[in-house]
Parts: C-alpha cells; structure tokens; sequence
C-alpha cells in the first residue's frame, strides 16, 4: 500500500514548454465552500442561501459573517438536530416549515438556494429532491435550487463554482439565430463590473452580460450564441455546464494586473473582431493609470521571493501578476486544484523554475516554505500566525477573495496588498 500523502510528478506542456506539477494528497487546510456566501449573497440581492446542516456550520458561518452585524443578510442556516439525523423527525417536512416561514418573513426574496453543509450520505437529505418539491410549491415567485458547500466535496471559492453550476440549468434560453453575445462569469465587486461593462462598451461589443446577475430575474440568457469570458480561475463547473448548454469558451488568462487586464480584454476583443485600433484606443488610459498606479510598489516588491499555500485558486494568476509586472520571485505556487485547459495561458507565462503544487500535504508543504524562507508567504488564515511566530511574513489568502481586484482601477490596490504586509514587518522590526 502506498503512503496516501505520495507525490508524483506530472509535467505539464504548452506548446514547448513543460512545467512540473507536484501532487500532493494529504492532509489539507482550507475553509470549506460554505464560505462562498460570505460575498454570493452580497452579489445577487433578492437571493437567499440557506444552509442545512449543523450547529458548527451555523457558528462558522456568524464568525466568518461577522462583519455583517449591521445589516440583516440574506443567509441563514437551518439546524439539523441529533432527532433529525436518528431518523425520529421527518426532515423533508421541518424544511418545508423552515423555508415556508422564511419565505413569509422576507417576500422579496426571489431565488433560494438550498446549501447542504455535508453530502447527502451524512445529513440523511436529498436536497436536489427537496428543491425540486419546493421549487413546485412556490413558483414562479420563488425559485429554488441547491449545491453542496460540504468541506468534504469543496474547498472555499468552489463554493461559488458550485452555486453557479447550479444556476446554469434555470438560465433562460438565448435563441440560436440571436447576435452574437459576450457573458462574463464570475461574481465580481459591483464597482469592478461597472467598469468592465462600460469597457466592453467602448469597445463596440454591446451585448454583454455577467454571471451571476445582480437581481435572480435578471439572469443572463444562454445558448450557441454565447461567448462567455471568465472573471474567475475557479469555475470549472460552471464553464462545464455552459458548454453544454452550447455556449462557446472564449480561452484567456485572468484580469489582474494592468497587462493581465489588457490580456483578459483583447481576449474578448479578438473573439468579437475588435480592431487593434479601436483596442488600444479604449484600453491606454486606463493600462497607463494601472502602470503608475503598480509602479509605486516595484521597488518595494521587487526580487523578492513569494511562496503561495493552496487555498483560494486564485495563486497562478497572482504568481503571474506578482513576476511579470512587479519582478517578485515565485519559489512554490500551490493551488487546491489545477485546471490545465482553464490555466493554459497563465501557465505559458510563469517562468520554468517555479515549483508548481495541486492539492495538499501541509506538514511537508510547511517544510518546503521552512527551507526556503520566503520574505512573504500567502497562506490561509489557520497558517499565518504560527508561520509569523516563525519570523515568515504572511498574506491572507482570504484577504484577496473579499477585496476587489480585478480591472485596471484595481491593480494599483492589488499590489498594495502585497506591500502591506512587508511594511508592517519593517515597522515591527524598528
């Protein structure tokens, strides 16, 4: 029998270029999906998540959600108790009671996701079965879904992959002979989206959409005519779900940074024959104010040597960022999972001496950063403080999925949140 935390080497090609991958298989530190809510709520604003599981999700939830104590928001967690799991209550009909006083309390909710916190085997629930039964009791107000935020499934932003993975299926149908159309996946910071639109405006592609829309009855239509661009790394399953609903991938790295920005956008401009003119016409501005606006941190950030735990699968796209437009040194890069089709263009662009992780083995990934004593190390929160206590200065990986990034406005702030910490270890030091 062989050790479950074995490594192996895959290589990985593009074109000519072949890059090694460290898989890893064993024990992991990441938030589960559950905690895709946290900003999936905030994003679609007559949607409610309710989550269905136990009394440790529901406390991991107000902790993670504590920010929120101001505003009444849009999830919630219905408790399965120990009757519940003995088989002593029947639990299609307390659901059914829980959302059915929900739905009273808040009318304006108008798409409810029911979120299992475990599989199906655990709670004792098919929720896909009980969505379908509720979805019938309370269209065409409400509509229901589910997806499985489960720790033992998914791993922090795979939440949202599967939220959205379910929305897929109950988007509209766009007919075959509409115009041609650009959809941008992914939830986005409502300021970041604004200034997307108003990007493709200028660039002569006028029928453009995102996923997931702001309001549930605004969902985007889908169909062969679609061309969807995406906005995050980690939506393998909902770009899954697009290509068999017919939409067209259009293939691109990711919009961070002022030239992974420019990347992202000529993507798009070349899939709707954008001239190169009319391109760089609408993109020089702002390219220029994310330049100056990045410049200001190169001296500080530059050459040193960065190692990314795996958690958010946000890290190849900011190993990118990080080497191409502010000279830091990637040592190792792990991502949770590792889509080479979704990757390919970030992939070509990190240098050959990058060690690059899928998956998790963290005593042996903590020894790897050890030995190589970066000067920063991006890192999910359970990791950070004991790496600190070691002297190694961290970044909270969580940090990057909540602040907005994206976009050429944004990049400037993007790199800042890289200096911040290095700053704050030469203030401790003084």
């Amino acid at each position: 029998m062989s050790d479950s935390s074995e490594q192996l080497m895959i290589p990985v090609t593009h074109g000519c270029v072949e890059k090694p991958v460290l898989k890893q298989r064993g024990q992991q530190e990441v938030f589960c999906g559950l905690t895709g809510i946290m900003w999936l709520h905030r994003k679609i604003q007559d949607a409610f998540f309710l989550i269905v599981g136990s009394r440790t999700c529901a406390h991991l939830m107000q902790s993670a959600a504590g920010v929120m104590i101001f505003a009444e928001p849009r999830f919630g967690t219905a408790i399965m108790e120990e009757r519940d799991l003995a088989g002593l209550a029947d639990m299609n009909d307390e659901l059914d009671a829980v959302v059915n006083k929900l739905l009273e309390r808040r009318p304006e909710i108008r798409l409810l996701f029911l979120v299992g916190s475990c599989p199906s085997e655990v709670i004792k629930l098919d929720l896909s079965r009980a969505a379908e039964r509720l979805a019938l009791c309370h269209s065409p107000q409400v509509r229901v879904l589910n997806y499985s935020g489960s720790g033992i499934e998914t791993t922090f932003t795979q939440g949202e992959d599967a939220c959205l993975a379910a929305l897929v299926p109950s988007l509209p149908s766009e007919p075959d002979n509409a115009p041609k159309s650009l959809l941008v996946v992914g939830a986005l910071a409502d300021v970041v989206e604004d200034q997307f639109a108003r990007l493709f405006e200028q660039l002569g592609i006028t029928h453009t959409r995102f996923l997931p829309a702001r309001l549930a009855d605004d969902m985007p239509p889908v169909g062969t005519q679609t061309h969807f661009l995406l906005a995050q790394p980690f939506l393998t399953d909902t770009a899954r779900a697009l290509e068999e609903r017919g939409a067209q991938y259009i293939p691109a790295g990711f919009p961070l940074g002022a030239e992974g920005t420019a990347d992202w956008l000529r993507a798009a401009a070349d899939c709707f024959d954008v001239t190169e003119a009319t391109f760089e016409d609408v993109i020089s501005a702002p390219r220029k104010r994310a330049r100056r606006a990045i410049q200001q941190y190169s001296e500080k950030l530059s050459d040193k040597r960065v190692f990314f735990f795996p958690d958010s699968q946000l890290e190849i796209p900011l190993s990118r960022f990080l080497g191409k437009e502010l000279g830091m040194r990637t040592i190792e890069v792990g991502t949770p999972y590792l889509n080479k089709r979704l990757m390919a263009a970030e992939l070509a662009q990190l240098p050959d001496d990058v060690t690059i992780s899928e998956g998790q083995d963290v005593d042996k990934q903590l020894d790897r950063c050890r030995d190589s004593q970066p000067d920063i190390a991006v890192c999910g929160l359970g990791l950070a403080n004991p790496l600190e206590v070691e002297g190694i200065t961290t970044k909270w990986s969580i940090e990057l999925v909540f602040t907005p990034i994206q976009g050429f406005e944004q990049a400037g702030d993007l790199a800042e949140l890289f200096a911040r910490p290095l700053n704050r270890r030469t203030r401790l030091e003084v």
